[in-house]
């Protein structure tokens, strides 16, 4: 023997040594006295559990949950540091199916230092000291221990595991508790094992069968005694080939396998050997279970007499036989005997082995030694040669399933025999039993989901797509097509349950463990029967491929093979094609009722761990309804935790996309063969508490796919198509998508990567980035990674290619590399994965590197997903997002299909704030500008406050200030934007792509602002300056006057008589008009407004050419406006160029040019109307400002005017201006006139007059006159110039005006609700005079209630008392002698607050002697009755009276703030809603039917039903003006509206309510518009009031 066997032998013995002295002692404890007379000690069991930390789960089991769930154990490489968490570092390994499991250690708390040098002299004594086992714990007790402590699922996936690792698994398992053990069955049950023994090799056949239910001999290795060899070890050595050697078994040389065992002993193991059919690999030809029983087995006796009776064979190990040796010569042995010995122990008696054997008549044949001339390898040989004798003719086969009748004779457990199991396996073999021929079965019993259900996929495809629409009204045939699938539903509904689906969905309604019993039972049941149809299938196909006759019949045989999958997923689908042919019946109707609970049950099993189907592989269809409201039940239960991050795997089919997932994440997506996944399947994992806060979501779900490119449907025309639906939906619905790539087939990598791109492409132009991950299998160099350089430079060269391609495909050009499209690094973003398989199958375990490059895979996943915390959806979005994606997916252009509730919200939220900012600015500048008019006006006075006197170096200081202040407001909108797109909530990634947008809507509001401004500071300094000359002459004569009332007072008090009242007026009006009389009054300068206006206009046509100018001097500007403005073409001549450029119907484009002539006619009102408000006098500038309304709305306009129009409508605008400002004109210089002026205070002078000549005291008086006629009328206007911003403030605080979609919402809703035809005429006809007329209402309606306003002036009037008594108080603690002086200080503390009439405070002081002390204190007085006078009247006047007061109109306000760009749908005329002031193309949520807008057939006059959102999916064509006539398709609309973006109807019902309203008021529509009534399709006749409400509400997002 040489030096290494020797070693091997000595290791062996303190094995046994170990293993027996763990014997003894539980033997010993057999007679343990009861514990009430001792005091009571821990069980072994107890102790290891406390140890492990495994206590808690021994009576409420570890869950698949539990084990599954993502902790930071999960992401993370911290070593063993307690046996507490060893059980853990096993499970997680295991799980990943990495065949270290097993090795399992505590990292020493204090390593020795051999290189220790810090003495002189050498000790190697502590070399010597034996090895600390006590940190750790053998695997088999740790094995043991998690087998005890968890549930039946569980001990289901870790026999699972261990058998996919090559690891022995349980068969006996010990509970050295009751001293009884375990048949293990059940655990084993999911195991399938494929081999091919001898008699296939030639054949190339395969057996492929459940374990548990295999014919193959199992053979057992047992112990008596102790025992030198290491049966484990042995056993391990008698299964590996030379190149490939495996522990199956624990052995004392493994990590760990050299601690004591506390609770294994009397643990049965087994594994199986399976041939590959290939004899220079195959160690055995025959399969052959084997079987190893841990002690032994004269302390199990038990275990031993169930192998004696189960085995074709069972080797005794020994080193020393009694020669009477009971156990083994006691038994009713079936198996034979064959003893195993090592000569060369010390105790090894030859006598007593003969002895023995003659007892157990066994022949030589049976005895193996180990001889001290054998060594190791020639021992295993032999060993070999003997179980391989047995195997090739066993004198038994018993499957395990046969064993449990033994078990159950000799009072061994079978875990199969719960109840909840049996009540479980006895509901799904009634199913089961039941199936004969799967392809009849699947029609009778699962009638739902077959041809039905495929024919209703294409409907709703076709209603999407509308391909075959052909001639036929397109509204029509949707309703056609709809009553095809009502008449479909009613076909599914009138079929009866059948008694398979009844049976099904009351066994998933049973408890909770009971109803995973059944679906695993379930699951095992139709894999058996489909692997045994598809094995016969194959033969058959094989031997028709054979010969080339047979090509048509091989092709049938094939589809079968297609159709014949069944599996669970089946009577779900059934299940829920069950509920979604329930919901068309009445809500009321007791079918419909009774499978409202499915939903539930189904959300209750994805929670146990169970896959959700979300697309139908064999329809290509997600049910829709049932998904949603499983999802929905799903959120129920979970709330508030019902956070998700998605994973999913895309790849060719059959390269490992499920198993990859089931070892990442330790999941049970299906792998059996035969069984590739068809569509896609979801399962959800837990995410612990502990790292729930980094990681952001509550679960994360995974998400499997069918292969692409699938052979199954390369056959078919739309194979391609479907690949692009699958891919584009779960991109879309995933967070980081895995892209599994077989590096071997290039080809069809390029056709993955192809459909890949276009998925990724698509999803970033609808606002969603996920991320991606490359996966490239079966790479399994070390060097992988350095040498696949050139690989991934390459690899990124053709996603610049596909991303090229696709980009022009989907017509998206702009993008022209795969990075544009999403984050990618060619260095991060790939992994290279080596093979599967260390070996050859089926004797081969998993290859280590395999699982941990999945381990390190895995990590990087949960990191990146950690980055995607802003991204994190709740189920219920989940729900709505799929929804979305899968109705886009359904139209052939998905990017411009795309709609989905959770980017309109997060767009309507960020519309919401910008147009808060935008109003803040708005009202900011509103402010700015009312304080600097007010300084403007000042400006020149006692009031203002500036030192400069030159007005145009005033108004540039101004202008300088307004830049400063305009640029602090940008800035602070655009950090708001920034600050807002940083943000985590609100799903604001999802609107990235309009964040420019609305950059430029900021940067475009400061340029219009700053215009505003500049041209309100401009006006108001003009009006100043063409005041400052009527200022002089009032100024001069209220001198004169004042002059010649003092000689009056002089001359009469020279006379030292008494004079009454009478005389003084006598003489006063002497005075008067003597003085006046003696006045020049010179007329205020007149400025022909016509003359002026022609003049500009002029100047605004010239740039237009000759032929502009010719058009103004047909016809003088004063003969125009007269009459209401009625366009007519003039001649034939325009009206056939009119009919070239497209408009054919001359009607149309007549009412077309009319509308914009009306809208831009009222525009140019109001901003007449309002500069006559303010009584201003006539400026150029007003001219200029008309002007520049009418270019900006023509230019705005879609509809083609031309220059007659533009002149004759200008002519028309500018001559009815002329007339406004001309009579503006002579308003202002009436009530400016200085005579008229100066008769107007008369009766003043002359009491002041009276009173000076009586010295009497003025000061309450001169107070009450002050607070009167200056401070009254300035506070009074203050207060009106503040609440127009107040009032429009508060309106846009409610939600019909917070966006453009609100209002468009709330204004149909309001129709809907007074059902008045008229007002749907003017809406649709007179949109923009119409909303006008309804924001008007609005605001009338919301402040009929006085107090609202109230609020608002009491608060502007404080304010303005506070400034005046502010005022007031400044000028009291300066020395003045004057009251003229007091009131000038007064006036200058207000000159940027408060305007005050200079003609009223010019009246004031003359004549005024009024003492400064008095006067200070009666006009305290004044000003706070005066607070209370304003009250009163605020209070007492109509809202609609303050109103025409506003400097700032709210009507205006909301109205440019809700109208938004102005643009019009090209088709239906619907206004535009996107928000930002400069968005990049215009939307509406709800387009109308096309007969709405006056659109009808050519041939028969009747109304159009055709609606846009319709039209642009359908083969269809239009032509009009801008297609030059010429037929364009509607799908190629942008073409020609390029900024137009219509989305096809997702729901196929949002237009549910002008359908309503078209088939309510048809006949009138169609006399309003001179057609004929509209042919209304049947479906629209059935839309009531309420369903036409609720699709307005979801269109809009009402609530």
């Amino acid at each position: 023997m040489d030096a290494q066997d020797a070693t091997e032998e000595e290791e062996s013995r303190f094995s046994q040594q170990s293993d027996n002295a763990v014997s003894v002692k539980q033997r010993t404890r057999t007679t343990r006295t009861p514990a009430s007379t001792t005091v009571e000690t821990k069980t072994d069991l107890e102790s290891l559990l406390e140890d492990l930390g495994l206590t808690p789960y021994y009576r409420e089991k570890l869950t698949l949950s539990k084990i599954l769930e993502i902790d930071e154990k999960t992401i993370t490489d911290v070593p063993v540091k307690s046996k507490s968490d060893l059980p853990w570092s096993f499970l997680k390994k295991l799980m990943m199916v990495n065949v270290t499991a097993r090795n399992m250690k505590c990292s020493s708390a204090c390593e020795l230092n051999c290189d220790d040098s810090s003495g002189t002299e050498l000790d190697l004594l502590d070399l010597l000291d034996s090895p600390n086992t006590g940190d750790t714990e053998n695997p088999l007790d740790i094995i043991t221990a998690l087998f005890l402590c968890s549930d039946a699922l569980v001990q289901q996936e870790m026999a699972l595991k261990m058998s996919i690792c090559q690891f022995a698994v349980p068969l006996l398992l010990p509970s050295c508790d009751t001293k009884q053990c375990k048949l293990m069955l059940w655990a084993m049950r999911d195991i399938v094992k494929k081999y091919r023994p001898r008699a296939l090799s030639q054949s190339k056949g395969f057996i492929e069968e459940r374990i548990v239910d295999s014919q193959v001999p199992m053979i057992s290795f047992v112990r008596l005694g102790n025992c030198s060899l290491s049966k484990s070890k042995i056993l391990n050595k008698l299964l590996s080939n030379s190149q490939q050697y495996h522990d199956t078994f624990v052995h004392r040389n493994m990590e760990g396998g050299d601690s004591p065992k506390r609770i294994s002993n009397g643990l049965t193991e087994i594994t199986w050997y399976l041939p590959g059919g290939n004899t220079d690999i195959d160690l055995f030809n025959q399969p052959m279970a084997v079987a190893n029983l841990h002690g032994d087995i004269a302390s199990f006796e038990t275990q031993y007499s169930f192998l004696c009776q189960t085995s074709a064979a069972v080797f005794v190990f020994f080193d020393h036989l009694d020669s009477e040796c009971k156990i083994l010569t006691n038994q009713k042995n079936k198996a034979q005997i064959f003893l195993v010995g090592n000569s060369e122990s010390k105790n090894f008696k030859l006598e007593s082995l003969k002895k023995v054997g003659t007892a157990l008549n066994l022949t030589k044949s049976n005895f193996i030694l180990k001889t001290k001339q054998q060594n190791i390898a020639d021992f295993i040989k032999r060993l070999r040669k003997t179980v391989s004798d047995v195997v090739e003719n066993p004198q038994m086969k018993m499957p395990i399933a046969d064993m449990a009748d033994i078990a159950h004779e000799l009072g061994i457990l079978v875990d199969e025999d719960s109840p909840e199991c049996q009540a479980g396996k006895k509901s799904a073999d009634g199913i089961t039993e039941e199936i004969q021929d799967l392809l009849l079965y699947k029609d009778e019993q699962l009638p739902l989901q077959g041809q039905i259900w495929k024919d209703l996929t294409h409907l709703e495809k076709e209603e999407f797509r509308l391909k075959k629409v052909g001639s036929k009204d397109i509204e029509m045939y949707k309703s056609e097509l709809k009553q095809q699938k009502e008449k479909l539903r009613n076909e599914q509904n009138s079929c009866a349950m059948s008694s398979a689906m009844a049976c099904f969905i009351n066994a998933i309604s049973r408890p909770g463990i009971e109803r995973c019993y059944f679906l695993k039972w379930m699951r095992m049941n139709l894999d058996d029967v489909s692997r045994l149809k598809l094995s016969a299938l194959r033969e058959r196909y094989k031997e028709k491929c054979k010969d080339s006759a047979n090509k048509q019949e091989a092709k049938g045989i094939d589809r079968q093979l297609s159709n014949s999958s069944l599996g669970t997923e089946h009577f779900f689908r059934e299940m829920g094609q069950i509920y979604e042919a329930s919901l068309s019946l009445p809500k009321t109707d007791p079918s419909r009722q009774q499978f409202q609970h499915l939903p539930k049950l189904c959300a209750r099993l994805l929670l146990d761990g169970f896959p959700l189907e979300l697309v139908d592989g064999d329809a290509s269809n997600i049910p829709l309804r049932w998904v949603s409201d499983v999802l929905s039940q799903l959120n129920h239960l979970v709330s508030p935790k019902n956070k998700i991050l998605v994973v999913t795997v895309l790849g060719v089919q059959s390269t490992g996309k499920s198993t990859l997932l089931n070892t990442m994440f330790g999941v049970q997506f299906a792998v059996s063969s035969g069984r590739c996944t068809r569509g896609a399947f979801m399962l959800l994992i837990r995410v612990n508490e502990d790292v729930k806060r980094e990681f952001g979501c509550d679960f994360m779900v995974i998400i499997d796919t069918e292969g692409l490119k699938s052979p199954e449907l390369a056959q078919l025309d739309k194979s391609y198509e479907h690949d692009n639906e699958l891919a584009t939906l779960v991109v879309g619905l995933s967070d980081l998508t895995i892209i599994n790539i077989a590096m071997e087939n290039s080809t069809e990598m390029k056709d993955i990567l192809q459909i890949v791109v276009h998925a990724f492409l698509r999803m970033k132009e609808v606002g969603k980035k996920p991320k991606c991950q490359f996966v490239h299998q079966n790479v399994s160099d070390v060097s992988a990674h350095e040498k696949n350089l050139r690989g991934r430079e390459l690899l990124l060269e053709q996603l610049n290619e596909m991303t090229q391609a696709a980009a022009k495909m989907e017509k998206r050009e702009e993008n022209r590399s795969f990075t544009d499209v999403m984050e990618y690094s060619p260095d991060t973003g790939n992994c290279y994965v080596p093979g599967l398989w260390n070996g050859n199958p089926p004797m081969a375990p998993v290859n280590v590197g395999y699982s941990q490059t999945l381990y390190e895979l895995k990590k990087n996943i949960i990191q990146q997903l950690g980055e995607c915390v802003s991204s994190a959806k709740d189920l219920l979005e989940f729900k709505e997002w799929m929804t979305s994606l899968w109705n886009a997916v359904k139209h052939e252009n998905f990017i411009f299909s795309f709609r989905n509730s959770l980017v309109a919200d997060a767009y309507m939220n960020i519309c919401t704030e910008f147009n808060k900012w935008e109003w803040e600015f708005k009202k900011a500048m509103y402010s700015w500008v009312t304080n600097a008019e007010t300084k403007i006006l000042n400006f020149g006075t006692v009031a203002a406050k500036s030192q400069i006197s030159d007005m145009e170096e005033f108004l540039a200081e101004l202008k300088r200030e307004a830049t400063t202040e305009l640029s602090e407001w940008e800035k602070k909108l655009l950090d708001n934007l920034e600050e807002y797109f940083e943000q985590e909530d609100g799903h604001v990634y999802l609107v990235e792509g309009h964040k420019e947008e609305f950059k430029n809507g900021a940067k475009s509001l400061r340029r219009e602002l700053e215009s505003s401004v500049t041209n309100q500071l401009r006006a108001t300094a003009d009006i100043k300056q063409g005041q400052k000359e009527v200022d002089k002459i009032k100024e001069n004569h209220t001198k004169e006057i004042e002059k010649a009332v003092n000689e009056l007072i002089t001359e009469c008090q020279n006379k030292n008589v008494k004079m009454t009242d009478e005389e003084l007026e006598k003489e006063f009006d002497k005075m008067w008009s003597e003085t006046l009389s003696k006045m020049s009054f010179s007329e205020l300068k007149r400025t022909d407004v016509f003359t002026d206006m022609s003049h500009y206009l002029r100047e605004n046509v010239s740039h237009k050419g000759s032929h502009a100018c010719e058009l103004l001097s047909k016809k003088p500007l004063q003969e125009c406006g007269l009459e209401p403005f009625m366009y007519k073409p003039e001649g034939w001549g325009e009206i056939l160029k009119n009919k070239l450029k497209g408009w054919w119907n001359l009607q149309d484009l007549l009412k077309a040019r009319q509308k914009v002539a009306d809208n831009i006619i009222a525009a140019c009102q109001d901003s007449v109307t309002d500069k006559k408000k303010r009584k201003t006098n006539y400026h150029n500038t007003n001219i200029q400002e008309i002007l520049h309304i009418i270019d900006k709305m023509l230019n705005n306009t879609h509809v083609k005017t031309g220059i007659e129009f533009e002149v004759s409508l200008k002519q028309h605008i500018c001559a009815v201006a002329a007339r406004n400002f001309q009579t503006m004109q002579e308003d202002f210089i009436q009530a400016n006139d200085p005579k008229i002026l100066l008769d107007k205070n008369k009766e003043k002078f002359c009491a002041d007059f009276k009173d000076v000549f009586h010295k009497q005291d003025q000061c309450q008086k001169k107070a009450e006159e002050f607070t009167e006629q200056c401070l009254k009328p300035a506070v009074e206007d203050f207060v009106y110039r503040s609440l127009g911003p107040n009032i429009t403030d508060e309106m846009m605080r409610s939600k019909a005006f917070s966006t453009r979609t609100s209002f468009q919402g709330s204004v149909l809703l309001d129709l809907l609700s007074k059902e008045d035809f008229d007002s749907y005429l003017s809406c649709i006809n007179n949109y923009e005079a119409y909303v006008k007329t309804w924001i008007l209402k609005q605001i009338k309606g919301h402040f009929s209630d006085t107090t609202k306003t109230s609020r608002y002036e009491e608060e502007h009037l404080k304010s303005s008392i506070k400034n005046l008594k502010d005022a007031m108080e400044k000028p009291k603690s300066e020395k003045s002698a004057d009251l003229k002086t007091f009131v000038e200080h007064i006036c200058k503390e207000l000159g940027d607050k408060l305007v005050i009439s200079q003609d009223a405070l010019g009246a004031f002081m003359i004549l005024n002697n009024a003492n400064r002390e008095q006067f200070a204190v009666w006009l305290t007085q004044s000003v706070e009755k005066m607070e209370e006078t304003l009250k009163k009247k605020f209070k007492d006047t109509t809202f609609e009276r303050k109103l025409e007061h506003l400097r700032v109109n709210p009507q205006t306000e909301l109205f440019n703030r809700v109208v938004g760009c102005g643009k019009q749908c090209p088709f239906c005329k619907v206004p535009c809603e996107a928000g930002g002031g400069k968005h990049t193309y215009h939307f509406a949520s709800l387009h109308r039917p096309q007969g709405l807008g006056t659109y009808r057939l050519d041939d028969s006059e009747k109304l159009l039903t055709a609606i846009c959102t319709s039209a642009v999916i359908s083969n269809k064509d239009f032509r009009c003006s801008e297609t030059n006539n010429k037929w364009h398709p509607y799908k190629s609309y942008r073409e020609i509206f390029p900024d137009w973006h219509i989305t096809p109807d997702q729901s196929l019902k949002s237009s549910d309510f002008w359908k309503y309203v078209m088939n309510k008021y048809n006949r009138k529509f169609a006399k309003a518009y001179d057609a004929k009534p509209a042919f209304i399709p049947g479906s629209w006749k059935k839309i009531t009031k309420q369903k036409a409400e609720t699709s307005l509400k979801n269109s809009f997002n009402i609530s």
